[in-house]
Order: C-alpha cells, then structure tokens, then sequence
C-alpha cells in the first residue's frame, strides 16, 4: 500500500514513521522547506522518544521519504492522510484553513481511486466540507475520519501499541481500505471501532475535554483541601481505589497544558454554542483550569508578602509535560511571565525545551543546563514539570546552593514536605 501524509509536527510525523514501519510505502509532505530538509539528514524538529530511531529505520530501508510538493506525492496513492496543524482562530474555533487548503490540492492531484482521512483534531462536520471539496475531483475521492489518540512522549509507542481505532465513515471503500491498513496492529485482539464520521469527530473532543475535566476537578479539590486542612494525596488515593473513578489523571497540580487539552476543550464549547448546547462541566474545566495556572505565582507572592523584586526564582521544568519539548500553554510560561512582570529574577532549567523557551523568552531568563546550576542564588525553587533527573535531586547540594530560608513550591506533588521541612526548605505543595 501507498500513502501520503500531509503534515510532519507531532502527529504526521509519527503516522507516516510507524505506518513505514508497518511496511508500507510512506511519502510525507510538509510546506516547511526547511523542516522537510532537516528531516532528509535525519534530523528530528522536536523531542519524541524514540521517533529519530523510527525515522532513520524506515528512511533506510526506502520505505519512509519526505516531500514539499503534495501535488507530486499524491498520484498513486491510495490514502492521503490529513495531519496538519488545525491552531485555535481567536474565538477558540478550529482554524481549518490549512487543512480545506491541503484537501483542495489533494482532489486536484489524485490519479484513481484515493481515501483521504483526517487525522487532524476537527470540528463536528469537517467530513462534509471535505467531501464537498473532494466531489469535484477527476477520481472518486472517498472521505474518513480517523482521529488520533497519541500522547506527546509516549507517542510512538501509543501508534504502534492503540487501545483502539476509530474509523468514522459511511463509505464501505474507505471501510476496507483502512481495515487493511490497520489490519497489522489488530493481530491479537481486534480493537477497530466503526462509527459515522461526526461521532468519530466529537469523540476525540470528547476524550480530551473528559481528562481535562479530571485534572481540573481534582485542582479545585486541592484548593478546598488546603482550606479545611485535609490532603489532596490521601483523597486521590481514596477515590481512586473505586474501580468505578480508577486512577488516571487524578494528580493536582498546576494545571493542564500543551498542544491538545486547552485547544479542544476551547474548540467544543465552540461546538456547543453554535448549536445552542449549554456544556457546563467543560466551562467549568476551562475556568477551572485558567485560574490553576496562577495559584503557584499566587503562592509564591503570598510566602514571599508581595516582595518578590530583586528575588532568584528557580524554575525547574518548562514544557507542559515530561518527555517532550512542546511548551505551547505550559503552566510554566504565566509564572516566568508573572515573575518577570513582579521584578523578579528567573534562572531556569529543562532537559528539552530550553531552545523554545529562548525563543520567547530571550535573554530575560537566564537559562541553564544543569537543574542544580539553575538554584544558584535563589530565593525559591519551583518545580513545574516533573522530569525523571528532578524526582529524587540532592537537597543537601540545593540547600548549599540557594540563599538563606529557601523555599520549595512542588507543582506535581512529587517531594516529601516533611523530608524538606527537616533539610531546612519551606515547602509548599499543591493541596498537602
């Protein structure tokens, strides 16, 4: 089989990967000339476990190329899969500029037969305005949602390894095709879920808003925890042995973040309010979790009495998850933003994306290699993502690195306070 991915972020770039992987012929095409070129060296444009290994296998054994021209990739294939960026318009709505655009030129190109499926997150309806695009084309262009369920660090193992597959269409071509296409990861169990291509659609909204839900019902317990005195550590632990609620995404924190949860969560209640449904649980979540993305700064600035000018704050963690290198809406881009706004001096550290906090940031931050090089003088350290080199650090070393009556402000919940309290740290957790 032959297919063409459109687009190479996170997504494209691990479909087309792992469908190589699978032995099937891949060309994946981007617009961005120069992302296209760093991936011809072998170079990867982000951090992803295991995806520069995937990459260079399949690369050299001829199964896996790369392009800039979709109207030379697309002839002969039989799917076109769509996996390009789909960025909240500022009313939060999904921009689909790029991917109508993407699907113009695709039915332009076609020379027979072709499936052509969305792996984008997409608006309920999106299906329809691609047929519509598609029913001018010179070859029967047959429509299908495919959404993917991929995590940003584990995304490779995640498309290799699905829970499940949805398929959403109508149309038995396309069906079959992706059956076939799928066939290789359902040896052992058939885990393929069919549906219309608007259920396939809402589901992954509704999969994301649903975990986000999670997250910002268990900060708001936090909240309550620490004002009638109880943990937010002993409730998850209590709730979470109900097999009915399980244990996934019940950790308190600084709140959610990155490429998928803020955009989608946004994106449905667009959804919602143009079709007159009132979502109030997701509102609540956004609210929820907007506010979450100041408590640390509000802790900070309650310890420290409203003096943070001239202060060193640590920050430990700069991407919105571990394992990755993606800081879009990370929890940690409003604390610097607020501890620069207040006078104070941010030193910072993160084992993969410190080159796009630079980015924003420049040389307003000073940003270090090294976690411990990052406390040097600090009044404060903040953890923010929860890398595995920041889980059990040398408190006796930071200790002697920090200045006088440091404190610790643990945005995972991951340290023992009274182990710090003993070392000579304030600490300030999350609920606890």
């Amino acid at each position: 089989m032959k297919i063409a991915v459109v687009g190479t972020g996170y997504v494209g770039l691990v479909t087309g990967a792992g469908l190589a992987d699978l032995g099937v012929e891949v060309v994946c095409v981007d617009v961005d000339e120069a992302k296209v070129k760093r991936l011809e060296r072998g170079e990867i444009p982000y951090y992803e476990p295991g995806l520069d290994e995937l990459v260079a296998r399949n690369v050299k054994a001829g199964r896996l190329s790369f392009s800039t021209r979709l109207a030379d990739a697309v002839p002969g294939r039989e799917v076109v899969v769509l996996a390009v960026g789909t960025p909240p318009a500022a009313d939060g709505s999904a921009d689909l500029t790029a991917l109508l655009g993407a699907a113009r030129e695709v039915a332009g190109a076609v020379t027979g037969p072709c499936v052509l499926v969305t792996k984008s997150t997409v608006p309920v309806g999106t299906a329809d305005r691609l047929r519509e695009v598609a029913a001018g084309a010179a070859h029967a262009v047959h429509v299908a949602s495919n959404p993917e369920f991929l995590k940003e660090g584990d995304a490779v193992n995640d498309f290799l390894k699905p829970e499940r597959i949805i398929i959403g269409t109508d149309d038995a071509f396309a069906r079959g095709v992706l059956e076939r296409l799928y066939q290789p990861m359902m040896l052992r169990e058939l885990r393929i879920l069919h549906m219309d291509t608007r259920s396939a659609e809402l589901t992954k909204y509704a999969a994301n808003a649903m975990l986000a839900t999670r997250i910002s019902f268990m900060n708001e317990l936090a909240a309550l925890c620490e004002q009638v005195g109880a943990s937010i550590d002993d409730v998850r632990r209590g709730i979470a042995s109900d097999s009915r609620i399980g244990k996934a995404f019940l950790y308190a924190g600084v709140g959610y973040g990155g490429s998928c949860f803020p955009k989608d969560v946004a994106a449905l209640l667009v959804t919602a309010r143009q079709h007159g449904v009132p979502l109030g649980i997701a509102e609540a979540t956004q609210a929820a979790n907007q506010r979450q993305r100041g408590v640390m700064l509000a802790k900070l600035i309650a310890h420290f009495k409203g003096e943070l000018a001239g202060r060193t704050v640590a920050v430990w963690g700069l991407a919105f998850k571990p394992r990755t290198d993606d800081i879009r809406d990370a929890p940690a881009l409003p604390l610097i933003e607020g501890l620069l706004a207040a006078g104070a001096k941010v030193r910072a550290y993160d084992r993969a994306a410190i080159a796009n906090a630079r980015a924003r940031f420049g040389d307003k931050v000073h940003f270090t290699d090294d976690e411990y090089a990052a406390v040097d003088g600090a009044s404060a350290l903040c953890l923010l993502t929860e890398w595995a080199e920041l889980r059990m650090p040398d408190w006796d070393e930071i200790r002697r690195r920090m200045a006088p009556n440091p404190a610790v402000f643990d945005g995972r919940n991951i340290y023992p306070p009274q182990a710090l309290r003993d070392k000579g740290f304030s600490y300030v957790g999350i609920g606890r």
